[in-house]
C-alpha cells in the first residue's frame, strides 16, 4: 500500500482503488485490574469492502461495530488482534494505510471558533502538497461536493453554555459533513466512518449517506461505516451489510439476501419495519433464548436461523474468501513507496501557529479577561503599595518584599486559563497526527511561539503602571529588566500548564494538580522559610520552585547595581544600619545571579516544553498502538 499521491493531476487521480479483506478477526480485552477476566469483543469476523461500494456494519449496541471499524482503520494495534487483514491482496501496513485512508469518529473534533472554510483550509494546507494555492482549489471543490458553500463563512460553533461561551454555529448535519470533509481533503481512496448519522434528523442523515454514496460511485472510493438504526431510504444506498451480534457475523451480503433468509427461516417482516431493523431485533431475541451454557454455539445457532446457507454473498466462511482473493478489479498488487509529510517542519510550524493564533484571538473571554486582569491587578497593587519603594526603614523593606511575593503569586496562579485551550487542542492533535498530517514537534514549537507576543503584551500591561506607582528604582534599565522577568514568569507558567495539559485526563484534574504544585512552589520559594531551614529531604523543591528565581531577580534588580549598593534601606540617628549591598548579602544573593537566574528561568521554559513534547508524542504513539 502507498500513501495517496495527493498532489497528482486529475488525470492520474483515482486510478488506484482498494479492496479490504479481513479473515477470522478475533479481539479480546482484559478486564481492568484482573488479567484473569477477559471479554471477547470480536469472534472470527470476516468481511470484505470493495471500491465503489458502501459496506455498512450494523448490529445491536455492544455487538462490536466500532471495534471492527477501528481495527479496519488501523486504530487498534493489529498485534493484539488474531486473524488477517489484506488491502489489495497485500498485508495491511498500518502507517501507510492511515495516510491513504480517512477515519471519521462519531464525536466531531473541530475548532468551534473557526469557520467551515477555514477548518477545511487548514486541514488541506497540512495534508495536501503543493502549497496554499493547491489547498484552496481542493477546498473550493470540497465545499461544492459537500454542499457547504452556503455556510463557508460560518463558524463551526458548539453547544452554547456559559462556561465555554461558544455560540451555536452550523447545524448538526453540516458539522458532520465538515468532519467528513476534514478527512477528505487529501482525497483518500478509503473512508471509514463511525456512526455518521448519529444525532442527526432523518433528512440530514439521508443527505450525509447520499453524499457518501455519490463519492463511492463517482470516485471509486471504498467506504465502510457503522450504523445503528437506518431508515428505509438510507438502507437502499448500502451495497452490502455486515450484521454483528455479540462479536460474531450473522450476515455478510446484500439486504435482499438478508430478507430472503429471514423469510426462509419462517419470520414475517412487518411493513413498517425495515429488514435490517427486524434482523437486529430477531438476533437479540435469539440471543436471549439461547442458554448460557452454549455460548460457543451462539454463532452457529444464529447463522442457522438467519443464514440458511453460507453462499450467495455470505463471506463468513474461509473457502469463500480464498476464491475471492483471485477476483479482478481489486486494485491490483502494488509496492509501498516511502511516506513523506506534505510540508517541511518550518511550514508546519507556520500553519499551526496561524491556526492557533486565530483561535486564541477569537476566544474573546480568554483574551479580554487576561488583558483586563493584568490592568486591574497592576493599578490595584500600584495603589495599595504606592510609593513604598521610595520610603525608608525596615517596614517599607518588608512591605516591598511582600509586593514582590504577591506579584509572583498573581502572575503564576493566573495562567491556568490556557488549560481548556490546550486540552481541546490535544484531542485534535492526536487525531491529526495519527493520520500523518504533521509532526508533534511542529505543534509544540508553534504553540510556544504563538504565546510569546501575547504574553509579552500581558507582561507590559502589568509592569508599566505598577512599576512607577509602587516607586521602584527610577531607571529605564531597571524597568526593562523588571518587565523581562515578568515576561519570563508568565512564559514559565504557560509552559508548565502546557506540560501538565498534555498529561492530565481532564480540566478538573489538571486545575487541581497545577494549583497544588503552584502552592508548593510558593511554600519552598524562600519567602516563608529560608533555604537553610528547609529539611534536607525537601531541599530539591526549593531549587525546582518557579518562585525562587524571579523572586531573587526582583530583589537584585531593586537593591543591586552600582548606585543601589550604597542605597540606605534602614537609618537610625543619621547612621545607615542597612544598605542595598548588605541586604543582598544577608539574603545570600550576588549581583551575578541577576542574569544567571534569568538563564534558569529560560531553562525551565525549555524543559517544560520538551516534557510536553515527549508526553504528547508518547500519547500519540500509544494511542496508535
Amino acid at each position: 500500500m502507498a500513501p495517496l499521491p495527493v498532489a497528482m493531476p486529475d488525470s492520474r487521480r483515482r486510478k488506484i482503488s482498494y479492496t479490504i479483506q479481513a479473515w477470522n478477526l478475533s479481539y479480546t480485552i482484559h478486564r481492568r485490574g484482573d488479567k484473569a477476566r477477559t471479554k471477547q469483543i470480536l469472534r472470527n469476523v470476516s468481511c470484505k469492502a470493495r471500491p465503489g461500494e458502501i459496506l455498512a456494519v450494523a448490529g445491536p449496541s455492544g455487538a462490536g461495530k466500532t471495534t471492527l471499524l477501528e481495527i479496519l482503520a488501523g486504530v487498534v494495534d493489529l498485534n493484539r488482534v488474531s486473524g488477517r487483514i489484506k488491502v489489495n491482496n497485500r498485508p495491511m501496513k498500518v502507517d501507510n494505510f492511515r495516510r491513504l485512508s480517512g477515519y471519521v469518529t462519531q464525536d466531531d473534533s473541530l475548532f468551534p471558533l473557526l469557520t467551515v472554510e477555514e477548518t477545511l483550509m487548514y486541514s488541506a494546507r497540512l495534508k495536501v502538497a503543493g502549497g496554499k494555492r493547491a489547498a484552496a482549489l481542493r477546498v473550493a471543490d470540497l465545499l461544492k461536493e459537500l454542499g457547504l458553500e452556503h455556510v463557508a463563512g460560518s463558524r463551526i460553533g458548539g453547544d452554547f453554555d456559559h462556561s465555554s461561551g461558544y455560540s451555536r454555529g452550523v447545524s448538526g448535519g453540516e458539522r458532520r459533513r465538515v468532519s467528513i470533509g476534514v478527512d477528505l481533503v487529501h482525497d483518500p481512496a478509503i473512508l471509514l466512518l463511525d456512526e455518521p448519522t448519529s444525532g442527526l434528523d432523518s433528512a440530514s442523515a439521508l443527505h450525509v449517506i447520499s453524499l457518501l454514496k455519490s463519492m463511492a460511485v463517482q470516485q471509486g472510493k471504498t467506504i465502510v461505516l457503522t450504523i445503528h438504526q437506518p431508515g428505509f431510504r438510507i438502507l437502499e444506498l448500502f451495497d452490502r451489510v455486515v450484521l454483528l451480534s455479540e462479536g460474531s457475523v450473522i450476515h455478510h451480503g446484500s439486504l435482499k439476501q438478508l430478507e430472503n433468509r429471514i423469510k426462509a427461516s419462517g419470520h414475517c417482516i412487518p411493513r413498517h419495519v425495515n429488514v435490517l431493523e427486524f434482523a437486529i431485533d430477531a438476533v437479540e431475541s435469539l440471543v436471549e433464548k439461547s442458554s448460557p451454557s452454549v455460548d460457543d454455539d451462539k454463532h452457529s445457532l444464529n447463522n442457522r436461523d438467519l443464514n440458511s446457507s453460507t453462499g450467495n454473498g455470505d463471506y463468513s466462511s474461509r473457502p469463500k474468501f480464498d476464491r475471492e482473493q483471485n477476483d479482478q478489479g481489486d486494485g491490483g498488487d502494488m509496492e509501498d513507496p516511502p511516506f513523506s509529510y506534505a510540508n517541511s517542519r518550518c511550514k508546519e510550524v507556520l500553519i499551526l501557529g496561524e491556526r492557533f493564533c486565530k483561535n486564541v484571538l477569537r476566544t474573546k473571554q480568554l483574551f479580554a479577561a487576561r488583558t483586563i486582569q493584568a490592568l486591574v491587578a497592576s493599578f490595584g497593587l500600584g495603589t495599595i503599595f504606592m510609593n513604598v519603594g521610595k520610603e525608608g526603614g525596615r517596614t517599607a523593606l518588608q512591605t516591598l518584599i511582600g509586593f514582590f511575593a504577591f506579584s509572583l503569586t498573581f502572575l503564576l496562579s493566573s495562567t491556568t486559563e490556557g488549560l481548556p485551550v490546550f486540552l481541546q487542542e490535544r484531542r485534535i492533535l492526536m487525531r491529526e497526527t495519527s493520520r500523518g498530517a504533521y509532526r508533534v514537534s511542529s505543534y509544540v514549537v508553534s504553540n510556544a511561539l504563538v504565546f510569546l507576543p501575547f504574553l509579552l503584551m500581558v507582561a507590559l500591561l502589568y509592569t508599566t503602571p505598577v512599576y512607577w506607582l509602587v516607586g521602584l528604582r527610577k531607571d529605564v534599565d531597571g524597568f526593562l529588566y523588571f518587565s523581562l522577568v515578568v515576561w519570563m514568569v508568565v512564559l514559565m507558567a504557560n509552559s508548565f500548564v502546557a506540560c501538565f495539559s498534555a498529561l492530565v485526563p481532564n480540566f478538573i484534574m489538571g486545575n487541581s494538580i497545577i494549583a497544588g504544585f503552584m502552592g508548593s512552589f510558593f511554600l519552598f520559594s524562600g519567602y516563608f522559610i529560608s533555604n537553610k531551614d528547609i529539611p534536607r529531604y525537601w531541599i530539591f523543591m526549593h531549587y525546582l520552585s518557579l518562585f525562587k528565581y524571579p523572586f531573587e531577580a526582583f530583589m537584585i534588580n531593586e537593591y543591586g547595581g552600582g548606585k543601589n549598593r550604597g542605597r540606605c534601606l534602614d537609618m537610625e540617628g543619621g547612621v545607615c544600619l542597612l544598605d542595598g549591598e548588605a541586604f543582598l548579602e544577608q539574603q545570600g544573593l550576588k549581583e551575578s545571579q541577576k542574569w544567571s537566574n534569568l538563564g534558569v528561568m529560560f531553562a525551565f521554559i525549555c524543559v517544560y516544553r520538551v516534557l510536553c513534547f515527549f508526553i504528547l508524542w508518547f500519547r500519540c504513539y500509544f494511542t496508535r498502538k
